[in-house]
C-alpha cells in the first residue's frame, strides 16, 4: 500500500493508553494523519512509503503542547531578571512593550519563539499577546499549529484601544482564521486585576456562542489576591465564579494561591489548569497544587509563560521540573509520575485547548503531530524505562525530527520551515535597539 511517510523507530509512546511503550514499531502517515501503528517488521511488508525514516535510537512522542505562552516576548528575553512579578511587570516589561511592541516586534519575536520551540519538539503553543493576527500569520507561515489567544486587557496598547476594541478586532482575527486547519483561537483576558467585569460578561457570553476557550492568568500571585479582596472583597477566582466564567471553557494559567475550598469548587467546575512551575519558581509566585488538584480529577497541562519570565520555551525542563516541584511540595517521592507529566505536557494540553480530538497523543486518525527523541546518546544511557528517561534524563538537545501535520518542520535539528539565520540576525537587531535606548 502506497502512503505518504512511515517513521520506524525503537520505541512508540503514544499517552494513550497511559505508559505504554511500544518496542520497535512504526508510524505510517497519510494525508497529514496518523493512519497506523504497528510493528516495524509488519509496516515494511504492508507499506510502500514515499519518504522512510529510520530511528533506531529513538523515541516517538506526541509533539509537545506549550499551553501557555506570551511568544513575542522572547525578544524581553533576560532584560529585568531577579525581580518580583509586579516590579518586574510594572517597571520594566510594560514600559519596554509600550516603546517597542508593533507589528514588526510580534513577527519577530514570534518567528524567535516558533523556531525554539519547534527545535525543542513543541508542535503546538497557546498564546497570549498583542497583534495576534502577526502571530497568527508568521505561525501558519511555519506550519506550526498554534491557539491564538483574542487578548483583552482594559487599559490601551499598540494594539487596541480599550476592551471593547480589544474585543472586536479579536473576533475580526477569529474570523480570519477560523477555516485555518493549524490555527484556532481562545479569548484570552489578561487577568482578574486587568479586566473589568462588564468585558468578562461579554467574553464568557461569546466563547458559549463561538464554543472557544478562555485563557486567563488567575491567582498568579499573593499580590494579586490582595488586590481583589481590595478592590472587590472577594478572592479574584470567587469574583470569575460569581461572573460564570469558571467552566470547562476556562484555561486558569499558574494558579499558585488555592484554598483548600477553592480547590474542591474549581474541580467540580471542570475547568483546566495551565502549570507553569519554572515561571513561578523564577518570580517567586508560590506553588501550585498540582498533586492535590490531579487527586481531585482536575486536568492540568504544562506551559513555559513567556521567556521573558522563564526564560526559556523549553518543555522538556519544564516537564522534569513540574515532576520534581510535585514530589518535593506535597513530600512524597510517588507523586506525579513520569507518564503523569508526560501525559500533562501533550494529552492534557489538548484536551484543555479544545483539540483533544486533533493532537495530544498518537492514535490513528488524529493529526501527525510528532516528535522523535535521540535516547541513544551519553547522557541517556541505559535506557530501562523509556518514559522516565525522556522525564528526567533527556533534553530538548536529543530532539532531533520533527511533524506537525505530517509536514517535517524539523529535519536532523534543522528547520524546515524558517531560517534560523535570519531570525538570528534579527534578534540581534532588536537587542541593539534596545539597549541603545536605555
Amino acid at each position: 500500500m502506497n502512503i505518504d511517510t512511515l517513521i520506524n523507530a525503537r520505541w512508540i509512546i503514544p499517552v494513550v493508553p497511559e505508559n505504554q511503550v511500544l518496542d520497535r514499531h512504526s508510524l505510517a502517515i497519510q494525508g497529514g494523519r496518523i493512519l497506523e501503528i504497528l510493528p516495524t517488521d509488519q509496516a515494511k511488508r504492508k507499506y510502500s512509503p514515499r519518504t522512510e525514516r529510520d530511528l533506531p535510537g529513538h523515541a516517538l512522542i506526541p509533539g509537545l503542547i506549550n499551553s501557555h505562552t506570551h511568544a513575542a516576548m522572547s525578544l524581553l528575553r533576560g532584560l529585568a531578571d531577579d525581580l518580583p512579578l509586579m516590579t518586574w511587570l510594572h517597571d520594566h516589561i510594560w514600559p519596554a512593550e509600550g516603546r517597542w511592541v508593533g507589528e514588526e516586534f510580534v513577527a519577530d519575536g514570534t518567528r524567535l519563539a516558533v523556531a525554539e520551540m519547534l527545535r525543542g519538539g513543541i508542535t503546538c503553543f497557546n498564546d497570549m499577546y498583542f497583534f495576534p493576527e502577526v502571530t497568527a500569520r508568521v505561525s501558519a507561515a511555519a506550519s506550526m499549529r498554534a491557539v491564538i489567544g483574542l487578548i483583552v486587557i482594559d487599559f490601551p496598547s499598540a494594539w487596541a484601544d480599550d476592551a471593547d476594541d480589544y474585543l472586536h478586532k479579536g473576533l475580526a482575527v477569529h474570523d480570519q482564521y477560523r477555516n485555518q486547519a493549524l490555527i484556532k483561537t481562545a479569548f484570552a483576558p489578561h487577568a482578574p486585576y486587568s479586566v473589568s467585569d462588564a468585558p468578562l460578561e461579554r467574553i464568557r457570553i461569546l466563547a458559549d456562542e463561538m464554543d472557544i476557550p478562555i485563557h486567563m492568568h488567575v491567582h498568579e500571585t499573593r499580590d494579586e489576591i490582595q488586590r481583589g479582596l481590595q478592590q472587590s472583597g472577594r478572592r479574584p477566582l470567587a469574583r470569575l465564579q460569581e461572573l460564570g466564567l469558571v467552566s470547562p471553557s476556562l484555561a486558569a494559567v499558574h494558579m499558585t494561591q488555592l484554598e483548600e475550598d477553592e480547590l474542591d469548587a474549581f474541580a467540580r467546575s471542570g475547568a483546566h489548569v495551565v502549570h507553569c512551575p519554572e515561571s513561578n519558581l523564577k518570580l517567586a509566585s508560590g506553588f501550585c497544587p498540582v498533586n492535590k488538584l490531579v487527586e481531585a480529577g482536575v486536568n492540568v497541562a504544562i506551559g513555559t509563560d513567556g521567556a521573558a519570565s522563564n526564560n526559556d520555551l523549553d518543555m522538556f525542563s519544564e516537564v522534569r521540573t513540574a515532576a520534581l516541584l510535585a514530589k518535593g511540595v506535597a513530600q512524597d517521592a510517588s507523586a506525579m509520575p513520569a507518564a503523569t507529566a508526560l501525559r500533562m505536557a501533550t494529552l492534557n494540553g489538548a484536551i484543555a485547548l479544545g483539540l483533544a480530538d486533533e493532537t495530544g497523543s498518537l492514535e490513528p486518525g488524529k493529526a501527525a503531530d510528532i516528535t522523535a527523541v535521540d535516547l541513544g546518546q551519553v547522557e541517556t544511557q541505559p535506557v530501562y524505562h523509556p518514559i522516565s528517561q525522556l522525564v528526567y534524563a533527556t533534553g530538548r538537545d536529543k530532539v532531533t525530527d520533527v511533524w506537525v501535520a505530517g509536514k517535517q518542520v524539523v529535519h536532523g535539528s534543522e528547520l524546515t520551515t524558517l531560517d534560523r539565520q535570519e531570525i538570528l540576525r534579527r534578534a540581534r537587531e532588536w537587542r541593539d535597539r534596545i539597549c541603545e535606548s536605555g
